[in-house]
């Protein structure tokens, strides 16, 4: 298959990006700046352009026969995201229908489902408490719902599914790749090389998954005939922040840091979301115990540079 992606230079998108090429299927990656990845340029075609330039889109995706579409288009405010995120998917939901890509699958978030309840699958109703949660929920219901187009009543004979990552990381896979942006691991491991005391909320953590991981529920999906479905990407384990800050301290026994918990009267019973869709119909599932550390240890190595 010939494979569109967007933000197949991110942190997510850089392994599902290799994931693809992997399974022998060739990869146009479409990048804001694709010079700054000389290394993805080697293993698929790397192509300039944002996805709100419908008409650029369209002239990329035209002889591809999957869409893969992970790009985020932010905003401050409902209309910029809306305008920026949405309103992009939609048009790329629709410019590759009609260019006759015969697979889709759209990257949302858990953040679509929004308030916690425990136990929380795939059917469980979308609740979002912010207007990043509420972008997804909206592009999720046009993937899902775009099956027929009013006037010539013509069905959609593309096959739409939907990924929701949860909290993903990720090392650089090349020298010039990306890595996760959030700064809690970086600040953990700045913290423990200078003895400095690491302070977090007790019982805070989630269902950590690498993008390595999350990338083989890519090429599992993409490589079989689901359509309209949804899939939770997340470890299958909990992780507490403290467990990862107990960690960095093993990896750097030097260190003379301390755990400081500030208390918000959590509850130390995780809620935790029910993966096992993903077991059932692929196979798959994730503890990430050794990328999370591996990961723990690439953002040391990183901050002892730093030192």
């Amino acid at each position: 298959m010939k494979v569109f992606i967007t933000g197949g230079t991110g942190n997510i998108g850089q392994y599902v990006t290799l994931a693809v090429v992997e399974n022998g299927h060739e990869a146009v990656v479409l990048s804001q700046n694709p010079e700054k990845y000389p290394s993805i340029g080697k293993k698929a075609k790397l192509v300039k352009g944002k996805i709100t330039e419908y008409d650029l889109m369209a002239d990329y995706v035209k002889g591809c026969d999957a869409v893969i579409h992970i790009a985020l288009g932010w905003g401050n405010e409902p209309v910029s995201m809306l305008m920026n995120d949405t309103a992009a998917t939609v048009n790329l939901l629709e410019i590759s229908e009609k260019a006759g890509v015969g697979k889709f699958i759209y990257t949302s978030s858990t953040a679509a489902m929004g308030h916690m309840r425990n136990g929380m699958d795939e059917t469980a109703v979308n609740l979002p408490i912010d207007i990043y949660g509420s972008t997804k929920s909206a592009s999720e219901a046009y993937v899902l719902g775009f099956t027929k187009y009013y006037g010539n009543d013509k069905n959609v004979t593309m096959k739409r599914n939907i990924i929701r990552p949860g909290y993903t990381y990720s090392n650089p896979p090349f020298a010039d790749g990306s890595s996760q942006a959030d700064t809690r691991f970086r600040d953990i491991a700045n913290s423990v090389i200078n003895s400095k005391p690491v302070n977090l909320t007790q019982y805070d953590g989630t269902q950590f998954i690498s993008s390595g991981e999350i990338a083989q529920l890519y090429a599992k999906l993409l490589d079989s005939d689901k359509d309209g479905e949804i899939y939770l990407a997340l470890g299958n384990v909990f992780t507490g922040w403290d467990d990862i800050a107990k960690i960095a301290l093993e990896l750097y026994p030097e260190s003379k840091s301390e755990i400081v918990y500030k208390d918000l009267n959590w509850s130390s019973t995780p809620v935790l979301y029910n993966v096992k869709k993903m077991e059932r119909d692929f196979g798959l599932s994730f503890d990430s115990k050794k990328d999370l550390r591996d990961h723990i240890k690439w953002n040391i190595d990183e901050a002892l540079k730093r030192k």
